[in-house]
């Protein structure tokens, strides 16, 4: 098991309780009592954890290696995925998975970015960060569903794009803003969920979307807090300080109003409970997909257009101030 140093105290209760367990069976003596005292200890010291991790700690909860990837909540959430491949150009590239399926009744297409659970499926996936071809086969499935009006869903999980010389010759930019471009003139709703890192463009070249949700403890932001910490101050150990300045976890940016709602995660993080957190995504997916289904092309693409034209603060042409974020109750 990957321990992250604030769960240690975690990890030890739960180490003492199997011990407790197993030694019930090989003795046959009973302690129920002492691991039933165990079990309220351990709930109270995921409470105390849980409840107040500071922005390091989520960045370290979203990159866990535990933790639930596309497939893992594709899996659990859509009924009769059909996978389509390729970008009809180049390449299949394995760092996104895109295809059609149902979410309950409504049929609708799926893209995620998925990472792998080991070194050789990391390596086939490329950790998760896309080439160029990624973005245009993403984009040639979004089209797809545009032209038979099915609702789109898009799974962020990544790094970033990816830098290499291979990518740059076969046009990453060109590619992703491509997609910016192409989603933002979408007439279909179009959902975006972060379930672990959403880095950079790498991110927004799938998250043009109407609704940008977020899972409890995963991030979003331009650069990864080492990246921030390696050009602000040449120490990438400074990371954890880069983290909190940066207002990169669900809460911060559901404050500054960048998304839309956070989605809950068991105590213990998504990787604690794969079901319990399919089952809250899949709520929460399907009331922004009902609210959505309510509207028609034009206005999807215009409260698309709204919603990022609005972001941040600035002032208008007529004076007024136009901010973003969400007042404090």
């Amino acid at each position: 098991m990957y321990t992250l140093d604030f769960e240690k105290p975690i990890a030890e209760i739960e180490n003492r309780i199997d011990e407790l367990r197993q030694m019930s069976i090989r003795q046959k003596v009973d302690f129920t009592q002492e691991i039933k005292k165990l079990e309220k200890k351990l709930e109270k010291e995921k409470e105390s954890v849980f409840m107040h991790l500071n922005s390091w700690q989520r960045t370290q909860l979203a990159r866990h290696p535990l933790r639930p990837y596309f497939m893992d909540y594709c899996s659990r959430i859509i009924d009769g995925f059909i996978e389509l491949h390729g970008d009809r150009r180049y390449r299949d590239d394995a760092a996104i998975i895109c295809g059609l399926g149902y979410l309950g009744d409504e049929r609708v297409a799926v893209l995620g970015q998925q990472k792998g659970k080991d070194t050789q499926e990391n390596l086939h996936r490329n950790f998760g960060s896309m080439h160029p071809e990624g973005y245009r086969k993403a984009m040639r499935i979004m089209e797809l569903a545009g032209n038979y009006n099915l609702p789109i869903i898009t799974f962020i999980d990544t790094m970033g794009a990816f830098p290499g010389i291979g990518a740059e010759e076969r046009g990453q930019a060109e590619a992703i803003a491509n997609n910016l471009r192409g989603m933002a003139d979408l007439e279909v709703p179009i959902i975006s969920i972060v379930i672990g890192e959403g880095g950079s463009g790498g991110a927004l070249g799938i998250g043009v979307t109407n609704r940008i949700l977020m899972l409890e403890n995963s991030i979003y932001s331009v650069i990864s807090p080492e990246g921030c910490a390696s050009i602000l101050w040449h120490d990438a150990s400074k990371a954890p300080v880069a983290a909190e300045a940066m207002r990169i976890t669900a809460p911060q940016l559901y404050a500054l109003g960048v998304i839309d709602e956070i989605i809950k995660e068991p105590l213990g993080g998504a990787h604690s409970n794969y079901d319990k957190t399919a089952d809250n995504i899949k709520k929460v997916l399907k009331k922004h997909l009902s609210q959505l289904l309510k509207l028609n092309g034009p206005a999807l693409v215009e409260n698309r257009y709204k919603k990022f034209r609005n972001l941040g603060e600035y002032i208008n042409s007529n004076g007024k101030l136009v901010s973003s974020k969400r007042k404090k109750k």
